[in-house]
């Protein structure tokens, strides 16, 4: 997984070609941390997404703007746009990440 540090960054990969599937997060966070835990199998899985990562703390600008009120959240965007969001309280388990890629697939 990339890590996004700026908002260019972030304007360059929700705008490229593809899927783009960013996890906002931060090193403070005991679910972030969990969930590192088992993310590995699922970004192979899922590898229809370009997987990148965002540390809310260092662009809450951003977080803001697209409505990640908990971490860890997941968004997928396509074409500039954000396609999906599962908030922070769906994303405790890998079957609830995995139920939420299913669905948006």
């Amino acid at each position: 997984m990339k890590s996004i540090t700026t908002a260019e960054q972030f304007n360059e990969v929700i705008n490229g070609e593809g899927k783009a599937l960013i996890k906002f997060q931060a090193g403070w966070c005991p679910d972030c941390t969990r969930m590192d835990m088992f993310i590995n199998p699922i970004v192979e899985e899922y590898d229809m997404y370009t997987w990148y990562d965002i540390d809310r703390d260092v662009l809450p600008e951003i977080a803001e703007k697209y409505e990640v009120m908990g971490i860890p959240s997941l968004l997928i965007f396509e074409h500039g746009e954000k396609k999906a969001h599962l908030h922070s309280a769906n994303a405790k388990t890998p079957d609830q990440v995995t139920d939420f890629l299913e669905t948006v697939k």
